[in-house]
């Protein structure tokens, strides 16, 4: 990136982060990228929702023990950690806190750092993980069944379901949600009918064996998917397709669905 490029983007990256204060979305690539997390929410939960996921070309999100860092490159960094500043939740499954021990922080990118939520049903995780031992950001762990009260620094909120959760967190004033993994986590949310965006970002690998980008119900129809419209982005060297979901559910996970 060229010197007057990369002060451009850097202008654009300034004005969002005004914006998520006053909701002027401002012009250029960024601004039409992050413009539905400005928005009000429309859904009854108060939230607006974005799933991300990056993935090889053949829909792999990790290896088969379960390394994935990195499958996208910095362009997808930077995106993510973007995603983090513009948001007031970053939200996990226990299985990426397990393999990748992430921050969860937006240490790439200027803005503030998110409240890190991690969904533990069964208490599993050691306190030891740097989400629970470090003063970043708060942290949130999401348990299925009441126990302590905390669980290393992070306050542990019992909520077992995700439409429950949401509204916990919209009582709390936290009402941009970013799903960022792993894959079952965000395919959760897909079945529920709980994303109002996904991104997915596509790195030119092929792997050949590995965890799927989603685990959903089997589906034995084509027309028991979810067929959507989506905006493609090059980010480096990776492509990123924004999708507008709206809540919608792929129809194996409808009720109703014919098997």
């Amino acid at each position: 990136m060229t010197d007057a490029a990369l002060a451009t983007e850097t202008a654009d990256w300034n004005a969002l982060l005004a914006a998520r204060a006053d909701g002027a979305v401002p012009p250029g690539t960024l601004g039409q990228l992050f413009a539905p997390l400005l928005t009000p929410p429309t859904a009854p939960d108060g939230c607006i929702v974005i799933g991300r996921l990056a993935q090889t070309l053949d829909g792999r999100i990790a290896c088969d023990n379960g390394s994935s860092q990195w499958i996208g490159g910095r362009g997808d960094i930077l995106h993510t950690h973007r995603l983090r500043a513009l948001c007031d939740v970053v939200l996990v499954g226990a299985g990426t806190v397990h393999h990748d021990d992430p921050r969860l922080t937006t240490r790439e990118v200027t803005g503030p750092n998110p409240v890190r939520v991690v969904l533990d049903p069964q208490r599993r995780l050691p306190a030891t993980h740097k989400v629970f031992c470090d003063n970043a950001a708060p942290t949130l762990l999401v348990a299925s069944t009441p126990g302590a009260a905390t669980h290393g620094q992070a306050e542990v909120l019992v909520q077992p379901d995700l439409p429950g959760l949401l509204r916990d967190l919209a009582a709390r004033g936290l009402t941009k949600i970013f799903v960022e993994g792993g894959g079952r986590t965000v395919s959760a949310f897909l079945a529920a009918g709980l994303l109002d965006r996904l991104h997915l970002t596509v790195a030119p690998i092929i792997l050949g064996s590995g965890i799927p980008a989603f685990s959903l119900p089997p589906a034995n129809r084509i027309a028991q998917g979810l067929r959507f419209e989506w905006t493609p982005h090059r980010i480096g060297e990776d492509m990123l397709f924004d999708i507008a979901l709206g809540r919608a559910r792929p129809g194996i996970c409808s009720e109703g669905s014919a098997p």
